[in-house]
């Protein structure tokens, strides 16, 4: 952003609460540019007794992931986990529960996790090119986007084994 949508005068990086925040430049306007993360929801899929691992058609083919999706305006988050299985994969989620919630600030989003057990005949949507289904014994995290959630879901299986 160069310049500011209220005034239109330019945006530069000041310090606003302790945190260098872009602003408008003019001091009589008061706009900061908060850059507050996309809430988006993620879910770890049990299926036929394994994890269900999506692979976008925009992703290199080796790279796989748990189903995601961004909470539309006025959406609970529990309910866009379950629209997102049912768009994505034609799977009804049943009994989701949080995982956790975890910052992607790299990719400026707030991912709410959720886990749950998924029945029905799968279908990809045009956006999966593949799925495919891991043993749980065998799931593995990662150290990025919901790879957190994936560890945290992995410690819980363990806790309660």
């Amino acid at each position: 952003m160069k310049y500011c949508p209220k005034c239109k005068a330019p945006i530069t990086e000041q310090p606003i609460e302790g945190l260098k925040r872009q602003a408008c430049s003019n001091h009589l306007c008061d706009f900061v540019f908060w850059n507050n993360p996309l809430p988006v929801v993620a879910v770890l899929i049990e299926y036929q007794e394994h994890i269900l691992l999506a692979r976008n058609q925009q992703w290199p083919a080796a790279m796989f992931s748990l189903i995601t999706g961004f909470i539309e305006c006025r959406e609970d988050p529990l309910t866009a986990a379950v629209r997102e299985t049912q768009e994505e994969l034609g799977l009804k989620l049943e009994l989701p529960s949080l995982i956790g919630i975890y910052n992607w600030p790299q990719m400026n989003q707030l991912i709410i996790a959720y886990s749950g057990k998924a029945e029905g005949e799968l279908y990809l949507s045009a956006e999966i090119a593949e799925v495919k289904l891991i043993e749980p014994a065998k799931l593995r995290s990662w150290d990025f986007g919901v790879g957190p959630a994936v560890r945290d879901y992995l410690k819980a299986s363990q806790a309660t084994s």
